[in-house]
């Protein structure tokens, strides 16, 4: 191989190595070499010269410091404002207002809609989902895309619906999260964090009997836990109220031999509520 080669495998492995080192964009025009020396040097300073010549140089005007970005509030800043503004509503439509008002969370820039909360909030069961989808954040309504079409077979197997006019067949469905994460990626446990006293607010305010909690990210904000594989079928308390982890119906939808399990929830779950 000549030189040209070697010297060619020498530049792609120094760029390979600058790209692992996270310089993957380029911000000029032209490569800037650092190592250098400066074509233009500065010029000696004459010993022989005059003190108050020397002096009289001016030196050179300070550059300010760019202003600083605006900062993010703390974590704990965000949720003193939500427990603050949630903790003042009175009913479920002044905390819907407070979560728009809520500017704290990054995610609400990216979202289309705020997703509140879909069937009667008269209901005995209270089911507590993770974040909205793309169809949930579309429509504005929690549990409307394929997720939510399994959910309504699986609550319609145990005689409930989000739309029975009777609060006793009925079921009131909220998430953890209003807005939608980007890429449907996991919510950031800071983000859990500040939307937590708006779903303690909402348990409160809506008072069901019973609570489900579908997926991880509804046990790590309600039970402060996660492992919904160790968590799912067992009684537990959250929010002062029983609560039964399940697998989310997404979950079951990339893992169908799962609904084996989210059977005999259901049944715990029709169980619990026949025996009153």
């Amino acid at each position: 191989m000549d030189g040209t080669g070697n010297h060619l495998q020498a530049d792609l492995a120094a760029l390979a190595w600058l790209i692992e080192l996270g310089a993957d964009e380029a911000i000029g025009d032209l490569p800037i070499d650092r190592y250098a020396v400066s074509a233009v040097p500065e010029a000696a300073a004459d010993p022989h010269a005059p003190a108050v010549a020397r002096a009289a140089a001016p030196a050179p005007a300070p550059v300010a410091d760019p202003a600083p970005a605006a900062a993010a509030p703390p974590a704990g800043d965000a949720v003193a404002v939500a427990r603050a503004l949630a903790s003042g509503a009175d009913s479920l439509e002044a905390l819907r207002a407070a979560l728009a008002a809520y500017d704290h969370c990054a995610l609400k820039q990216g979202a289309r809609n705020l997703v509140f909360a879909d069937g009667d909030p008269r209901a005995r069961v209270l089911i507590l989902g993770e974040a909205p989808g793309r169809d949930e954040d579309l429509e504005g309504r929690p549990f409307v895309g394929r997720a939510g079409q399994l959910l309504d077979r699986m609550l319609a197997a145990i005689g409930l619906s989000r739309t029975a006019a009777d609060p006793a067949q009925a079921v009131y469905i909220t998430n953890v999260m209003p807005w939608r994460p980007p890429q449907n990626r996991d919510p950031e446990p800071a983000e859990i964090a500040m939307l937590l006293p708006f779903v303690a607010r909402h348990v409160e305010l809506a008072d069901p009997g019973l609570i489900v909690l579908m997926g991880n990210t509804s046990c790590a904000a309600a039970l402060g836990q996660r492992g919904i594989t160790r968590l799912r079928g067992g009684w537990t308390t959250a929010f002062g109220r029983p609560a039964l982890p399940m697998f989310h119906p997404a979950y079951l939808l990339r893992n169908p031999a799962a609904k084996r399990e989210a059977w005999a929830d259901l049944l715990a779950l029709k169980a619990r509520l026949t025996a009153g």
